[in-house]
């Protein structure tokens, strides 16, 4: 059970600002690892290459190294806004989960947190996409010629509804991104055998990895089909939630109908061995 207490110590530009600056920076680090993962989620150039470093490798040499950074300013444009709506829908949630002594528990701060995600991501959810746009295309041979072009061609060629394709992925991502986070939490004493106000700056770190690891294998799938439905325009493939999950779905029914007929094949196979075998028997006993 927690406290909820508004910090004095900085102002609410001061925390967006940290919070905008401190996000720009880790994207930045981290843009040729997310631009791999968008190209092995999308399959961009599927049977080129396979897997999220391959990818990369072949936009290294197809496009250069600037091509490693594709959609970067826009992800770093929209932590400001997304930063600000987070925060402001995190008091909210935090003042609505609170009783009426001023404490709040672990689980609901945890949601909280998770719904204010939620709600700022919705929020930025255009930006999301052409950030997507942005870095399935060839730098080479451009659809878009920046971030205000591709907004607008967006909008004029596929209409307002196509800047927020996909984005019921996103709340139902956040279904298992908030399980995830309670199953971590939740389990921390027994993980590091102590109280969570003792953990060291080591033990805290290693806590975020760990519930980012899981959060994001429970949720990926939802970002994967999400991908899909962004980089898609409405004019040369309409694209829906069905649509991108009928080919994962067709092909786990394709193996399992394989798989019986296997089992099938093999037992029928052995009972007519089994029918030889009896008939062989009963030719050579004497009459």
């Amino acid at each position: 059970m927690a406290t909820w207490r508004r910090d004095g110590r900085l102002t609410g530009g001061q925390r967006l600002l940290c919070a905008g600056v401190a996000g720009a920076l880790s994207l930045s680090l981290t843009a040729p690892l997310e631009l791999a993962t968008v190209l092995a989620q999308v399959g961009a150039r599927r049977g080129r290459a396979r897997g999220p470093w391959a990818e990369g490798l072949r936009v290294w040499r197809a496009e250069g190294p600037r091509a490693l950074w594709k959609g970067n300013a826009v992800a770093c444009l929209r932590l400001f806004p997304c930063s600000a709506v987070q925060l402001a829908a995190y008091r909210k949630f935090v003042m609505l989960f609170t009783d009426d002594l001023g404490h709040i528990s672990q689980w609901r701060s945890i949601m909280a947190g998770s719904l204010a995600g939620m709600v700022s991501t919705v929020v930025t959810y255009p930006t999301d996409l052409i950030k997507t746009r942005l870095t399935v295309q060839n730098l080479l041979e451009p659809s878009y010629r920046g971030i205000f072009h591709a907004f607008s061609t967006v909008y004029q060629q596929e209409g307002f509804l196509a800047l927020y394709r996909g984005v019921s992925l996103t709340v139902l991502g956040a279904l298992p991104f908030s399980a995830g986070s309670l199953l971590v939490y939740m389990n921390l004493e027994r993980i590091w055998n102590g109280p969570r106000d003792r953990f060291s700056l080591l033990q805290n770190f290693a806590n975020v990895c760990l519930a980012a690891a899981v959060t994001q294998t429970l949720s990926f799938p939802f970002d994967t089909v999400k991908r899909n439905m962004q980089r898609t325009q409405a004019e040369v493939e309409p694209l829906g939630l069905a649509c991108c999950l009928y080919p994962l779905c067709h092909r786990i029914a394709q193996r399992s109908y394989i798989r019986s007929c296997k089992i099938k094949c093999q037992q029928q196979l052995g009972s007519n061995m089994e029918e030889k075998k009896k008939k062989k028997t009963d030719a050579g006993k004497p009459r």
